[in-house]
């Protein structure tokens, strides 16, 4: 039984950066075919069985209750997506109906025409209203939505709850107890580090500049404008550096760790602390830190206070070249619904978007519950620019962080970024 002829899409791409395809601008069909062949893109994953599984369910409920309709689901690699939606905005005839993306790719999709305006389908869709908040406008642009967030990454702090309790240590409650209890641990454990984090893992870095009320850009009219060398930003990111430079994480072996890298250094034992995703989860499960971890939200400026956390996660989208649209969004509201998003989390532990169904996670499950917090405290998003792909490209952020922990003064450091992301925003 159809619930809503008129749905939405789903969700927003986590972790994912993608240079944006080029302006092609395309008028949406005249057509509607309720029948026929409706083709869907979604990423494919290292262990794909699980996924194709929950996929395979979905497939066949449509098509059971869509007569004449066939689901032709296609898995295309993460890593060459950007080259697939190029060709897919270029020549519609190629182009799925309903397709997944990561969420800072959307800026990018929406500039070259080629995601469809969802804006007015939410309403005539009750699920809808239960989204989280701040995870939906990861789907925006310009106050548009053009997706439905299908999962979403969340990262908050992993400790080593067998050193918190031989040193004494209780989890830190502030971001300067967290430099602390780090710099503690380091001096009493000096085969580990006291936190592991890395030069190179801007997600990481994110959540204290925004905890200390600075931000990456603003929106000027038309443009984007730089803000990481206005005073709040500076502030965030020396916080960050001095984690490194400092020597809670030593400057040796720290400044180029990536974020998998540094959650591995946790996961293997070599480290009491890190910033970690709900995604990380299975990784630390299979490491040495199993069984002798725990999780609490990242913690802000203030005790009790949470600092914003970046909002990953896919969405699914319907193409605006489709010329089945009512098809695509019906199957997007199936797969993206309240159920299979229970199923998806079952099967992947994907987190869902739904605050409902976040909170019944939470309330079955303590490890789910911090990072459930962490969402509901409210997240935040890098700049809904069309170019922030080319600033993670060129890795603006990361550099920034390195020319800090080598010497480089913090005023230095983000002067030069932010003159070099204006010039990115600004297309030259």
């Amino acid at each position: 039984m159809r619930a809503w002829k008129v749905i939405t899409v789903a969700a927003v791409g986590a972790l994912l950066a993608a240079c944006g395809p080029p302006q092609v601008q395309q008028s949406a069909p005249t057509e509607d075919e309720r029948t026929g062949t409706l083709r869907v893109w979604l990423f494919d994953e290292t262990n794909r069985g699980p996924k194709q599984a929950t996929v395979d369910d979905v497939v066949a409920r449509f098509e059971a209750g869509h007569q004449g309709v066939q689901v032709d689901v296609q898995y295309i690699p993460v890593d060459t997506r950007s080259q697939r939606f190029t060709g897919a905005f270029n020549d519609p005839a190629s182009a799925p109906d309903v397709a997944e993306y990561g969420n800072t790719d959307v800026a990018g999709y929406v500039a070259a025409g080629g995601l469809a305006d969802l804006t007015g389908n939410l309403g005539q869709w009750p699920e809808s209203s239960d989204l989280n908040p701040s995870v939906l406008e990861t789907a925006k642009v310009d106050g548009k939505v053009y997706g439905v967030p299908w999962y979403t990454g969340i990262r908050a702090l992993y400790y080593r709850t067998d050193v918190f309790a031989e040193l004494g240590l209780q989890p830190p409650r502030t971001l300067a107890e967290l430099a602390d209890t780090a710099q503690r641990i380091r001096t009493a454990r000096p085969d580990m580090y006291g936190i592991s984090i890395g030069g190179k893992y801007h997600y990481a870095l994110m959540p204290f500049i925004w905890a200390n009320g600075g931000d990456l850009a603003r929106r000027d009219g038309e443009k984007w404008v730089s803000t990481v060398d206005q005073p709040a930003a500076r502030q965030g990111v020396a916080a960050y550096a001095s984690l490194i430079s400092g020597g809670a994480c030593p400057r040796e072996q720290c400044a180029d760790l990536t974020g998998s890298q540094a959650v591995q250094a946790f996961a293997s034992g070599k480290a009491a602390m890190t910033i970690g995703g709900d995604f990380n989860r299975a990784a630390v499960d299979a490491g040495a830190a199993a069984g002798k971890y725990a999780v609490v939200p990242l913690p802000g400026n203030t005790a009790g206070s949470v600092a914003p956390a970046f909002a990953g996660g896919n969405m699914l989208g319907v193409m605006k070249s489709s010329k089945r649209a009512t098809l695509a969004r019906e199957f997007v509201q199936l797969l993206a619904g309240k159920e299979y998003q229970r199923k998806m989390y079952a099967a992947m532990g994907n987190l869902p978007t739904f605050t409902d169904v976040q909170q019944e996670l939470a309330a079955g499950d303590p490890k789910v519950a911090p990072f459930v917090a962490t969402l509901q405290a409210g997240t935040r998003f890098v700049p809904t620019s069309a170019t922030w792909s080319k600033v993670d490209a060129q890795g603006l952020l990361p550099t920034m962080v390195q020319q800090i922990i080598t010497g480089t003064s913090v005023d230095e450091a983000t002067g030069n970024a932010a003159k070099q992301m204006n010039t990115v925003f600004e297309g030259r």
